[in-house]
């Protein structure tokens, strides 16, 4: 559905071209200091405007409508929104039985039997990827004080990204890129077997992000090709620090206190200007189809504080499930 976690749960609305786009936050435990100029900063990390990403420039500004009294939770729901100002569904009129390839418009269109929002892939956007960037601003200050940093680290399989991002403007075309994600000082000890692990978790809601097409975490695939005894991370200290890494920070599931770090395939923008071949619903024939007005050349590009935002809500929801865990066992 809409939600994911478990006690810190997050819930995204609005469509593309709809009024607002936004977010639910319920569970978040009272007392956290949370201001509109804070959710910005990451915001606008996420926001378009360099080159190789789309040229529809939202302000997305914030503006939360509960949950929060005097600057500070308190522990009921918290609503985030923000305003579409620069929407076009009229762009989209002429797509109505032409799907585009990549695009979720074929299948919400059977799933949803023909009533789903089809402007700019309505609810299935990137766009709503903003109320999961406003709640990872909050889940970051719950996990404080870890850090979760992302960066790009490949565009088209090269370092050279500038370049490349060139190349594939000149061609009409678009490409995908990988993002690795790192949260450093991390709690020992978070993660609940089997389908609550820490991989499971981030995983889980890693893979709602649209454009995301793999995840690895540590040495990933190419653990497929170690020895047992070139893979297994050497335990040093008591405290469980590792002479290597390739775990990733997790062990059964487990974060072991080490870094936890991960990276993830991106695919290319679905929305290229070449042209492609697709089906007329209308009159059940193929055809041409060539999009026109505005995208990004590499999602990948805007895809690093989205992959924070998404690691961050993941913990910070297996954190206060263990607060509950280990309440327990204290009051035994």
């Amino acid at each position: 559905m809409n939600t994911f976690g478990t006690i810190f749960r997050v819930s995204l609305f609005g469509e593309s071209h709809g009024p607002v786009v936004g977010v639910t936050i319920d569970g978040c435990p009272p007392g956290i200091k949370l201001t509109e100029e804070e959710l910005m900063s990451d915001l606008d990390r996420r926001r378009s405007g360099a080159r190789g990403t789309t040229q529809r420039v939202e302000l997305d500004n914030p503006e939360i409508l509960s949950g929060l009294f005097n600057g500070v939770t308190t522990g009921a729901p918290i609503v985030i929104m923000t305003r579409n100002t620069n929407k076009k569904p009229a762009d989209y009129e002429s797509l109505k039985n032409i799907p585009r390839p990549g695009h979720a418009d074929m299948t919400s269109k059977i799933k949803y039997s023909g009533f789903a929002d089809p402007c700019g892939g309505g609810h299935f956007s990137g766009r709503l990827t903003w109320g999961m960037v406003a709640a990872g601003t909050l889940a970051k200050k719950l996990l404080s004080p870890a850090e979760v940093s992302a960066e790009v680290i490949e565009i088209g399989g090269t370092t050279e990204i500038d370049r490349v991002i060139e190349d594939i403007i000149k061609e009409n075309d678009s490409v995908g890129g990988i993002v690795e994600c790192r949260i450093t000082s991390q709690y020992p000890g978070l993660g609940e077997p089997f389908f609550d692990s820490v991989e499971s978790k981030i995983s889980h809601i890693v893979f709602s992000i649209p454009a995301i097409k793999g995840i690895e975490f540590g040495a990933g695939f190419r653990s497929a090709t170690m020895r047992g005894s070139e893979h297994n991370d050497l335990i040093i200290s008591s405290g469980g620090a590792t002479s290597t890494n390739n775990a990733g920070g997790i062990n059964g599931g487990i974060s072991n206190g080490n870094e936890i770090f991960f990276r993830v395939a991106v695919k290319p923008t679905s929305s290229i200007s070449r042209p492609q071949e697709t089906i007329d619903i209308s009159k059940n024939r193929l055809t041409d189809l060539v999009i026109e007005g505005r995208h990004d050349v590499s999602i990948a590009l805007r895809m690093p504080v989205i992959i924070e935002s998404a690691a961050a809500i993941a913990l910070a929801d297996l954190k206060l499930i263990d607060r509950g865990i280990s309440g327990e066992r204290e009051n035994r």
